[in-house]
């Protein structure tokens, strides 16, 4: 770890990291607004902001991180902003799938892919192929993305399956249907940030997150860097996680070297 770093992260010695951080990527426009640019030069500097959270996160052996690059609605914005969004997307998977093979990271989609073009869609299916053996750390990559969308897909397959006779109603319970969602064999996230000073969730791992902590800072995401990223780990490292339970309850599992659940 270079001297820098391991200044920087500091404040994390012998903290508890979580084991999957998600991400909502906010404010690239009025980032470029605020500066006196055209929106698409916050786009593209938020692009800068992803590679260094990327890269804190394999440095600090997060395992898991999920970004909201492209939601569902977003498709609603202006044509040149989506085809420009578009363009950047292709340039990551073609410039970036090197590094994410020297890090050995994974990297996956989730959300409605068939509304992306179909070159962009090859070129992700490429990226997912090239990388799916690498194991240090998962990049997922939320695209066309909508958990609404998502919760309603996965009911429509165990009702098909359900009609078909493959399985009893009776047998849904939460571990079944999260098998069924875009998310299936990924933890949920420990922790969620949201950048840009607006506080909700804007239709993003809806279900993954009902016991997600969260970080909502005013800073937008293109300036949302390393410094940012680790402030907000050490934010969580002070939370208590009870998930239901009481204080009492928690400390004295922790005592009996019990897990936090």
């Amino acid at each position: 770890m270079e001297t820098g770093s391991a200044a920087l992260f500091g404040p994390l010695a012998g903290a508890r990291l979580p084991r999957h951080v998600a991400v909502i990527m906010d404010g690239n426009g009025r980032w470029a607004t605020r500066q006196g640019r055209e929106r698409t030069q916050g786009h593209a500097r938020g692009v800068e902001s992803l590679r260094a959270v990327v890269r804190t996160c394999r440095k600090l052996e997060i395992p898991y991180l999920t970004v909201y690059a492209f939601s569902l609605e977003n498709w609603n914005r202006p044509r040149p902003e989506v085809e420009l969004l578009l363009r950047l997307l292709r340039r990551v998977l073609k410039n970036e799938t090197a590094k994410l093979d020297k890090y050995e990271i994974r990297l996956t989609a989730i959300g409605d892919r068939e509304r992306l073009p179909a070159d962009v869609r090859e070129l992700l299916a490429g990226v997912e192929a090239q990388t799916r053996n690498h194991r240090a750390m998962t990049l997922v990559i939320a695209l066309s993305y909508s958990s609404r969308d998502e919760i309603v897909r996965a009911a429509r397959r165990l009702a098909e399956r359900a009609c078909a006779g493959e399985l009893a109603p009776a047998a849904i319970d939460e571990r079944l249907f999260a098998a069924h969602l875009d998310t299936a064999g990924i933890p949920d996230p420990d922790l969620l940030i949201r950048t840009s000073g607006e506080q909700r969730l804007s239709n993003y791992l809806l279900w993954q997150a009902a016991y997600a902590e969260l970080y909502l800072t005013p800073v937008l995401w293109p300036d949302f860097g390393e410094a940012e990223l680790v402030a907000a780990l050490a934010e969580y490292a002070r939370r208590e996680r009870r998930f239901g339970r009481t204080g009492e309850q928690l400390h004295a599992t922790a005592a009996t070297g019990g897990e936090e659940g």
